[in-house]
């Protein structure tokens, strides 16, 4: 264990600390590779983790690649300027609306997809609107937390979902049933709680005649168009893949090269390019820190958690739901969600996965907004803070957590009620 958890620890830290540019990654693979070396993992565990995300990997892919293919289009700025616009200068009502629109986008394109894309265009559209740097922050917090909180509704709105949803074969339509309402629940907490605690530094009026009418924007019509159709027929592939039994990636990852193909053909992208562009980072991360923590499962850390989650079925429902939940989301805050969505998942296993449905929902709903309370809780947020940063705008551990650790508790809690 001792060993197992040293390799983990050096692989984050470094993840985090990033030393002369190494990226997230280069270490994760590193990381892996040390692993494998000192024996804390086998040839066989590679090959086991490789099955267990490669879906999730692939589906990754094709979200963030779609989500490219829209932005150089103009989509996501249009959308954006579309919200400001429907606000009619209302500070509060932007603020909301703002959410929304993230809520909306992390739905459908991943909460990696809205910290990478959204979060550009919302910071320049408040620099041009004038905005002080205390409303500023205040937008781009809110933004940054309504990435994750949201990310529960769908399969494709979370790398942990459709992790999770693979390895304990929950199918898309079943997968939406069961995550609606706490989704839903998450939304309206989330929107509550931020408004109440930024509700000083949200500004009263915003003056929104000097922004552009948000058509200008757009920089291909007929792609612009096209995308709406082909977004819709997107998401009716998601449910015909439930009923054929049909890896997630197949539509996400197929659609995303179809999509692609099409906007190269309207001269909308530069395919090769865009490619390039991805954050293939974020796939030899996702591996590569998969391989170090199986490690930690090898070290009997599942048997571990899974003595706790027994402990807390024991205690009826709603104990043995709010449990679990904030058992995941306090060691996601700690030691990121990609690493802890698996162990939590096979611990789950261990304890029995008939009978304890709700449980694998809230281990989600952990891993999807408990690592909100520190910086290197998701991949989302440390992707976040590396945008704001290319762009001139640092945000401090101490800024991050002390709204963190205060706003996620709370609506954690009412996303969790939703599962009981």
């Amino acid at each position: 264990m001792l060993l197992a958890m040293s390799v983990f620890l050096i692989t984050l830290i470094f993840v985090i600390w990033q030393p002369k540019g190494l990226q997230i990654g280069t270490t994760a693979v590193i990381g892996a590779i040390i692993a494998l070396i000192v024996g804390v993992v086998s040839y066989a565990d590679i090959f086991t983790v490789i099955n267990i995300v490669w879906d999730a990997t692939l589906a990754f892919i094709g979200i963030i690649i779609l989500s490219m293919v829209l932005d150089q289009i103009g989509f996501f700025e249009w959308a954006a300027i579309k919200m400001a616009k429907l606000s009619r200068g209302s500070g509060n009502r932007m603020f909301v609306y703002i959410l929304l629109l993230g809520a909306i986008v992390a739905a459908f394109f991943a909460n990696d997809g809205a910290a990478l894309i959204l979060t550009p265009i919302l910071l320049a559209k408040m620099k041009y609107l004038k905005m002080n740097p205390l409303a500023i922050f205040a937008f781009l917090m809110a933004g940054g937390f309504i990435g994750d909180s949201a990310s529960n509704p769908l399969v494709i709105s979370n790398l942990t979902n459709i992790v999770t949803a693979g390895y304990f074969d929950i199918g898309f339509v079943e997968y939406v049933k069961n995550m609606f309402l706490p989704n839903l629940l998450s939304i309206i907490a989330s929107i509550v709680v931020l408004w109440i605690y930024f509700r000083k530094d949200i500004p009263l009026n915003v003056d929104v005649s000097t922004l552009p009418e948000a058509y200008s924007v757009i920089k291909n019509q007929t792609m612009f168009k096209l995308s709406w159709f082909f977004l819709a027929l997107l998401m009716i592939g998601y449910f015909i893949g439930d009923r054929m039994h049909l890896p997630v990636s197949v539509f996400a990852l197929g659609g995303a090269l179809i999509f692609l193909a099409i906007a190269n053909h309207f001269k909308a992208v530069k395919p090769i390019m865009t490619i390039k562009a991805a954050p293939w980072q974020v796939v030899w991360f996702s591996i590569g820190l998969y391989v170090v923590v199986y490690g930690l499962k090898n070290a009997g850390l599942t048997e571990i958690i899974a003595s706790w989650i027994t402990d807390l079925s024991g205690q009826g429902t709603v104990t043995a739901v709010l449990g679990t939940g904030f058992l995941s989301a306090i060691i996601s805050s700690v030691m990121n969600n990609m690493p802890t969505i698996m162990i939590m998942d096979i611990a789950i296993d261990h304890v029995g996965y008939i009978g304890n449905e709700a449980l694998v929902y809230a281990n989600i709903l952990g891993s999807n907004l408990g690592p909100k309370m520190t910086p290197i809780g998701s991949l989302a947020t440390l992707l976040w803070l590396h945008v704001l940063a290319q762009k001139g705008v640092k945000i401090t551990w101490g800024q991050y957590m002390k709204v963190g650790l205060v706003i996620t508790p709370p609506v954690l809690l009412v996303a969790l009620l939703g599962l009981i």
